[in-house]
């Protein structure tokens, strides 16, 4: 299974980058893992809230293929803990899914057709954080479930 962590919105800083690759290392032993960024080109650039999503959205259909599995991060979503995400992210290879997408949408989230796109939504914490933090904590948590379901001392009970 191929794992894409999918963001909107500009590079990373480079402790940022540092931690990210740190993880993805760490992982790439279980499963392949990237990082894609998606930005909209400068000159559609809006104040308008509701059109920088629906320039977002497009950006995301045309990426999103059909045997993608999309999992939305948004605050609304289910809360899972790490043994509960180690879990589903079995049940994922389990089912044979191919390429997993995970989604941090924009900054004013993502618009109604993506929501119902998504084949899950997942809620990382009732808090709201930085586009980059979510980056690397997705990277570390998709690094924990794998050495969760190896057994390995990464992750104490």
């Amino acid at each position: 299974m191929n794992i894409e962590i999918w963001s909107l919105g500009r590079e990373n800083d480079a402790y940022i980058d540092e931690g990210i690759r740190y993880y993805f290392q760490k992982t790439k032993p279980y499963n392949p893992i990237e990082l894609v960024l998606l930005q909209t080109p400068k000159k559609l650039a809006t104040t308008d809230i509701e059109r920088t999503k629906l320039q977002e959205e497009e950006l995301i259909l045309k990426k999103l293929q059909p045997g993608h599995f999309l999992i939305l991060l948004d605050e609304k979503g289910k809360m899972l803990d790490s043994m509960q995400w180690s879990q589903q992210m079995q049940l994922f290879m389990n089912r044979g899914i191919k390429t997993l997408v995970i989604l941090i949408g924009g900054a004013f989230g993502v618009t109604e057709t993506i929501r119902r796109r998504a084949d899950l939504c997942w809620s990382l914490s009732p808090l709201v954080f930085p586009h980059q933090l979510v980056r690397l904590i997705v990277a570390e948590q998709v690094y924990r479930a794998f050495s969760i379901l190896a057994n390995s001392p990464y992750h104490h009970k």
